[in-house]
This record gives C-alpha cells, structure tokens and sequence, in this order.
C-alpha cells in the first residue's frame, strides 16, 4: 500500500500544464507544502520540471491529506497563470523571498508603530476630555428644567 494515491492525472493542452490531484495517507498535519512537492516529484519523476502546489486540504476525521499540484515546464508559463501570491508564499517558505529592503523594515515598522500607538492615546484623552465635558453638562441638568439625570 502506497503512501500516495493519484485521484485525478490530467494534461492541460491549453494552458500546458499537467494536473495532478492525489491524496496522501497518514500525513494529516504533518505534511508540508515543499514537502508535497519533493513527494510528488519523486513519485512521478518530474525531475526539471516546475511543480507548483496549490491546495493542500485535509479531510475532516481522517488522516489523510488531498493535495492539487500542476506541473509546468517552464517557470516562466507557470508564473504567468498562477497567482502570484502563491509564487510569494512558496519563496517565503524556501527562504529565498528576503528582501534588502525587508531587512531594514522591522527599525521602520517599529518606530510606525509607536507613532501610531502615541496617536492612539492622545484621541483617547481628547476623547475622554469630551466625554467628561458632557457628563458634567448633564449632571448639571444640561440647563434645562425637568431633566431626568
């Protein structure tokens, strides 16, 4: 009994791509999406060719996990017709998504963030400033004869 199941083998003539959907047995929660890949790759000798993982799904009580993948043979096709987001979260889990201009953001995004936090807590004085004033009009009756406060 093999640990990958081929539910679906289909060739994509019009976008050139090969379709693979298949399940894999006793990994649910375990498996990684790079990991899939090499699986796949090996499992179907695509050595060379761009494999890209789309959907890694478990299933609900079982550990088994349903994964879809197409298979491209040039890089270039294949980021053409997948999003691109997809594209971004594979470089980012291989590592290779790091940018120089993300390596000096966290000094940036920390003093934006502090910015932001003073911003917050001058509007909440100035909120509590307003609140104050209309509480203190109203218990004063807001001038008015008969109020109920």
């Amino acid at each position: 009994m093999s640990m990958i199941d081929v539910t679906r083998d289909v060739k994509n003539n019009i976008l050139s791509r090969r379709e693979i959907t298949c399940t894999f047995k006793g990994l649910a929660g375990k498996l990684k999406k790079l990991e899939a890949v090499d699986v796949v790759s090996k499992h179907f000798k695509l050595d060379g060719k761009v494999i890209v993982p789309i959907k890694l799904q478990n299933e609900t009580g079982r550990p088994m996990v349903s994964g879809t993948f197409y298979i491209y043979d040039d890089e270039k096709l294949a980021r053409q017709h997948v999003k691109p987001a997809i594209f971004a979260r594979l470089d980012k889990a291989k590592g290779g998504g790091e940018k120089e201009e993300a390596k000096e953001a966290p000094a940036e995004k920390a003093e934006e963030k502090r910015k932001r936090k003073r911003q917050k807590k001058s509007q909440k004085k100035r909120n509590l400033k307003k609140n104050q004033k209309k509480r203190k009009k109203l218990s004063n009756g807001g001038g008015k004869e008969g109020s109920w406060w």
